[in-house]
């Protein structure tokens, strides 16, 4: 296969480590003990080339065969540990908590929300509303957006904690991955593993648009983004 050229390992080995540690919560050392017991000598550090390599591919993958959402969005952001610090970690769900989008940023503030809620958009058009936490920030992302959109339907915002309920559940499956890892050590390998837990997340959710995932495992359908 054309993604897999120069590669020393098959295309479904390298899809398992892959699904490994994008589905459960194992370290890379990890990975590499069980891929030992199974006859197969694969560095720690191998593995994390490929999660460089491959996770931006699968998340365009994906996003082509991405079932539409629903135009009433719930958006929060949570908190992700980079070499001791915390970085943040914004995402949405719609009302039937299929994920929209995430997108992860240094800061949280204006700039951040604005820039999640553009790329949002971008790739899955203008919802009618969106529900946000009490954030100051957040509100004023979503007026700045509003105003590039004056010749249209204005985005309705609404503040209501109870309604962002499912995006505060939704983070716990995040959560869960990334709490064990202890803290990333580079922004960019931040990024990608957050993109491969998220693509999971969302094979598991049914998100895939295509008729033939139909009786497929999760990860039948998370290599066919690769076939």
């Amino acid at each position: 296969q054309k993604y897999f050229k120069n590669f020393c390992y098959s295309p479904q080995i390298i899809m398992l480590c892959l699904y490994m540690k994008f589905r459960f919560s194992l370290s890379y050392r990890e990975i590499e003990e069980l891929c030992q017991l199974r006859g197969l000598d694969i560095d720690h550090s191998t593995l994390q080339r490929w999660v460089e390599r491959f996770a931006s591919l699968l998340d365009t993958r994906l996003r082509q065969r991405k079932k539409k959402v629903h135009s009433s969005w719930r958006m929060d952001e949570t908190y992700i540990k980079l070499k001791g610090r915390w970085i943040f970690l914004y995402r949405a769900v719609d009302k039937y908590g299929a994920t929209i989008d995430f997108l992860i940023r240094k800061k949280r503030d204006t700039q951040a929300a604005k820039s999640f809620f553009r790329k949002a958009i971008r790739e899955n058009g203008k919802p009618e509303k969106i529900n946000v936490d009490k954030s100051g920030a957040n509100k004023a992302a979503l007026d700045a957006i509003n105003q590039e959109y004056l010749d249209t339907e204005q985005i309705e915002i609404r503040q209501n904690k109870y309604l962002n309920n499912m995006i505060e559940q939704d983070h716990r499956f995040i959560k869960k991955r990334t709490r064990p890892m202890l803290g990333f050590k580079s922004f960019n390998g931040a990024r990608q593993t957050i993109k491969g837990i998220e693509i999971l997340h969302m094979i598991r959710k049914g998100q895939l648009k295509n008729d033939n995932q139909i009786n497929r495992t999760t990860f039948e359908q998370f290599a066919s983004l690769v076939a």
